[in-house]
């Protein structure tokens, strides 16, 4: 019997037993779906993420104290104000420089409140990340000198304190400290889990003022140009520290940290796919033990045809088939449930899907592997049956 006849035949016994053969897709269908989906969610994490660093503006430095690493609390500062005109004659322009004190406080109008995050920061920001701004103005070099008691409001605090009316020019007060509003960011949305629209800036001076401190937090530089970025790194990190002597300084780029965000979401990318994997896994056996009751269902059958002079092989192929087919439709219709669920997911939930090329295929080649190995057993059981002893079977 040549392998075309195997597949006919094999696709009329599952024709002939279509509930059966529906009920042994299922488990491969759910498997593949589960790969599907969930690396799907995995790359649209990391997408996500990418997305928001890139947001922030283009080839940004990001000064610190002591050694970066995610999860680490901040080391103390000992940088001040001066430390911006040092790092601007290194970068060559004052205007690619900025600096910042952050602190969560109350922020009231008339008998609304919300707690935002307070950051105190130079006229610069702008400049330095993409910070557009919807109404009114930005803070300018004259409002950082006076300390001036100006803010900017993120969007959802103006929302918030000020709903339905125009909130540039009413008063805020800050911890207690009134000031006034000269402007509303343009909505931002997330980065780092972390709305940007719940933000309010002020004048780094007024911040200290306002917070009691008089160091800074950390320095952002905006390299001119992304060949700039690891020479201009070093090269502000080593005027910190010879400035600071017994104090470290790390300075870290958004490839940096692309790099580390990237590597941890691919890792968790793989382990789900893996979990997911563990569906094929049962999905064969399931296979196998669907078709090992097949070849007993069907003992006086391969009887008779081994008697009409089909050889082993014949039989094994066309049991194999069987698996194969099984596993190829199944892998097929689970790709197609797979690519609907993502997409309903990145449609109608805030978590964002993308579907990776090499998912569906790398399902789909596991799910036809799933066939052959676990029907391997049962191909076998079927092409060493005796035809004599077959033909008498009830």
């Amino acid at each position: 019997m040549n392998p075309w006849e195997s597949l006919r035949v094999a696709g009329e016994s599952l024709a002939a037993n279509r509930l059966r053969s529906l009920l042994t897709m299922v488990g491969v269908i759910i498997g593949v779906a589960a790969v599907v989906i969930l690396v799907a969610i995995g790359g649209g994490a990391k997408s996500m993420v990418e997305n928001e660093v890139e947001g922030l503006g283009s080839n940004i430095i990001l000064v610190v104290p002591g050694k970066f690493a995610f999860g680490t609390a901040p080391s103390v500062s000992r940088l001040q104000l001066s430390d911006i005109d040092l790092v601007a004659r290194i970068v060559g322009s004052p205007d690619d420089v900025t600096a910042s004190i952050t602190s969560g406080e109350n922020v009231r109008a008339g008998s609304l409140q919300y707690f935002a995050t307070v950051q105190g920061v130079t006229q610069t920001v702008p400049e330095v990340f993409n910070r557009p701004i919807d109404e009114g103005s930005y803070l300018t070099r004259a409002d950082v000198d006076t300390n001036a008691r100006v803010v900017v409001l993120g969007a959802d605090v103006a929302d918030s304190l000020f709903p339905g009316e125009d909130p540039v020019g009413r008063p805020v007060t800050i911890a207690g400290v009134r000031f006034r509003v000269i402007g509303v960011a343009t909505r931002r949305g997330s980065a780092f889990g972390v709305s940007q629209d719940s933000q309010v800036d002020i004048p780094i001076t007024a911040a200290q003022r306002l917070l009691g401190v008089s160091a800074i937090q950390g320095l952002a530089v905006k390299a001119p140009t992304p060949d700039r970025i690891g020479p201009l790194s070093d090269q502000v990190v080593a005027a910190l520290e010879a400035k600071y002597p017994g104090t470290q300084f790390s300075a870290v780029t958004q490839t940096q940290i692309l790099g580390t965000i990237g590597k941890i979401l691919s890792l968790l990318t793989l382990v789900l796919a893996a979990i997911a994997g563990i569906s094929l896994l049962v999905g064969g056996v399931g296979v196998s033990n669907i078709m090992l009751v097949g070849v007993r269902e069907r003992t006086r059958e391969i009887g008779l045809r081994k008697a009409l002079g089909a050889r082993q092989r014949d039989v094994i192929l066309q049991f194999l088939i069987e698996a194969i087919v099984l596993t190829a439709f199944g892998g097929i219709l689970g790709i197609l449930l797979g690519v609907g669920v993502s997409a309903a997911v990145g449609a109608f939930s805030p978590l964002p899907t993308v579907i990776a090329w090499w998912s569906p295929a790398v399902a789909f080649g596991v799910s036809v592997a799933v066939g052959v190995i676990f029907g391997v057993v049962p191909a076998r059981r079927a092409g060493r049956l005796d035809p004599v002893v077959a033909l008498r079977t009830d």
